[in-house]
């Protein structure tokens, strides 16, 4: 597991390529509340926005997600705790005051940049995103 990145994959730097071209800036790798050992992907502070770019295997997307082949019963339990992580770390940042997004790592990376523009920027959607399968990290964590 040592192999695995924590940060900078190339899905969150294809997104956070996209949302610098649209002109938001933002802090990488870095936790919204200080007393929550928690990190997000790009954390947008003066609006209170914190961005998780989520991986596919590791956080159990529905559509992509893979049973392991070995020592399936062990995997099962990762992925389960840290979708239980993610769920709580949702909870803990909206109850202190912050949006949170979430986005898999199979989304297009121009349109997640545009959700995030209007959620820095204050502007509400118009309507909601075309089978994304969430709104704002509502039913994944």
């Amino acid at each position: 597991m040592q192999a695995n990145r924590g940060r900078d994959t190339g899905p969150e730097l294809a997104v956070r390529r996209a949302v610098h071209a649209l002109g938001l800036r933002y802090r990488v790798d870095a936790r919204p509340l200080a007393d929550l050992n928690r990190r997000a992907d790009l954390v947008f502070g003066r609006a209170h926005v914190a961005v998780f770019v989520d991986g596919c295997y590791w956080h159990g997307c529905p559509v992509h997600h893979t049973v392991a082949r070995t020592n399936e019963s062990y995997w099962a339990k990762k992925v389960e705790t840290n979708r239980r992580r993610d769920l709580d770390t949702n909870a803990r940042l909206r109850a202190a005051g912050w949006t949170v997004a979430r986005f898999w790592e199979h989304e297009e990376p121009a349109e997640v940049a545009g959700e995030i523009s209007r959620l820095v920027r204050g502007v509400p959607r118009q309507t909601a995103p075309a089978s994304r399968g969430r709104a704002w990290g509502s039913q994944h964590p």
